[in-house]
């Protein structure tokens, strides 16, 4: 006999469960679970049948070494930071999910695009899902968009995969994809709605070879809204983020290109205008000839920047000294501290340490130790380092200078950015290499005097 197996399911995160749950374990969303179509599954279908299998027989397989090479050609986007991230532009047949928070200009950089490839001679289709054709139209106005794009506000699936089926167009957007809703798959924006449109549209892409790019809403935490399996789905997967003044396109999976590719953007009256060297504009307002900043030659996903670590030292009014980093991991700075008071002998225990990396970025990167110890010695004794001189290194904890990861690219982006001396571990010919962190103070203050 016939089992019927029932099922609900988080429509935050795709967590499945029994029955349903007043909160996610998962993603710990509220009333978010609901109930899945149910499946029937027959004797059969568990193992009856011919051959164990309910007579199903395999299908034909292909030998690799029989398999042709063929690289998708690639559109340009018209936006030189975008098509970095990538990994060198739209590709046709590829599907690229871009999430991020409402307003951050999603909508604004992707019109942006559809105007630079309709100009160029391509078909641009646009799903509006959650605007009118109007508003779209003020948004143009506003982005100075002169290209004829073919707007639609029809958001079932089997439309827009006829649509793309029938016009063939270089680009679709979809903004966004909870909008889009599947034939007899429950309530807009539900699990199965968005995964079933999720893979439809997917098809439809590989079809007609058209680069496809889906708007997908955000949580709480900043992850995509929906069932993991529709980041599984498509080929590539962005964040666009606010940080301080600027916007970043974060590649978080790519399967054209390397995944951690990092865009900067800034948001104007006429849209998001790419940003094309982030180590002078994160740069811009560091102070000179002052005690406790540092540039640090540092690497974000994949991209080498410069950065400025400040470190502020002040007499603590309190009997337990403060200890408050912004932008970096506070238990790296933490060990670093520990260092300069072993190793150098330097005296904190009476004084509230401020360390912060400034531009409004958090960076992970073990390669900022030595800038943090550099910073924090460069306030406790009230002396600046010189203006030409970055640094990068990670720091044990015998006080030693360690190599990091990309030094070479770290190296190339501080002399681009003009930095004549550039104080690393050694191995790195044509620098400055110290063994120590007690060897790199030394270096950097004869260099001073020199």
């Amino acid at each position: 006999m016939a089992r019927v197996t029932t099922k609900y399911v988080c429509n935050s995160c795709g967590y499945t469960s029994a029955k349903p749950l007043g909160r996610c374990p998962n993603c710990q969303a509220w009333n978010s679970f609901e109930e899945e179509v149910p499946s029937v599954t027959g004797g059969k279908a568990r193992g009856g049948g011919a051959g164990g299998y309910g007579g199903i027989s395999g299908g034909k397989l292909t030998p690799l070494s029989t398999v042709g090479r063929r690289e998708e050609p690639r559109t340009s986007s018209g936006i030189l930071e975008l098509d970095r991230v990538l990994g060198g532009g739209l590709v046709a047949g590829g599907v690229t999910l871009i999430g991020g928070e409402p307003g951050i200009g999603k909508s604004t950089l992707l019109l942006q695009v559809a105007d630079s490839v309709a100009r160029a001679g391509g078909t641009v289709l646009y799903v509006a899902g959650e605007e009118s054709l109007e508003q779209i139209r003020l948004r143009a106005d506003r982005l100075g968009v002169t290209a004829d794009i073919q707007l639609t506000r029809d958001t079932r699936a089997e439309h827009i995969a006829a649509l793309m089926n029938e016009h063939r167009p270089v680009l679709c957007i979809v903004d966004s994809i909870q909008t889009v809703t599947v034939e007899g798959e429950g309530a807009p924006g539900g699990v199965a709605q968005v995964r079933d449109g999720t893979s439809m549209l997917t098809r439809a892409a590989k079809e007609t070879g058209t680069a496809t790019v889906l708007v997908g809403h955000v949580t709480k935490d900043g992850t995509v809204a929906g069932p993991k399996v529709m980041e599984h789905i498509v080929d590539t997967t962005v964040f666009l983020e606010t940080v301080g003044a600027f916007r970043l396109l974060r590649s978080v999976k790519n399967r054209f290109g390397q995944a951690g590719e990092l865009g900067v953007f800034e948001m104007r009256g006429e849209g998001l205008i790419a940003v094309e060297n982030p180590s002078a504009a994160f740069l811009a307002e560091r102070p000179v000839g002052v005690p406790g900043s540092v540039v640090a030659a540092t690497v974000d996903g994949q991209r080498p920047m410069l950065l400025e670590v400040q470190a502020l030292a002040s007499k603590t009014p309190y009997p337990n000294a403060r200890r408050v980093v912004v932008g970096l991991d506070p238990r790296r700075v933490d060990v670093v501290l520990a260092v300069l008071e072993r190793r150098l002998d330097l005296t904190l225990g009476g004084l509230d340490i401020y360390v912060n990396l400034a531009g409004g970025l958090k960076v992970p990167d073990p390669g900022l130790d030595l800038a943090v110890a550099l910073a924090v010695y460069s306030a406790v004794v009230g002396r600046a380092l010189p203006a030409n001189v970055a640094v990068f290194g990670e720091v044990g904890l015998a006080g030693e200078v360690r190599s990091t990861v990309a030094s070479q690219r770290r190296a190339e982006e501080a002399a681009r950015a003009g930095y004549k001396r550039l104080i690393v571990p050694p191995g790195l010919a044509g620098h400055t290499g110290v063994k120590s962190v007690e060897e790199a103070v030394g270096v950097v203050w004869q260099t001073a005097k020199a």
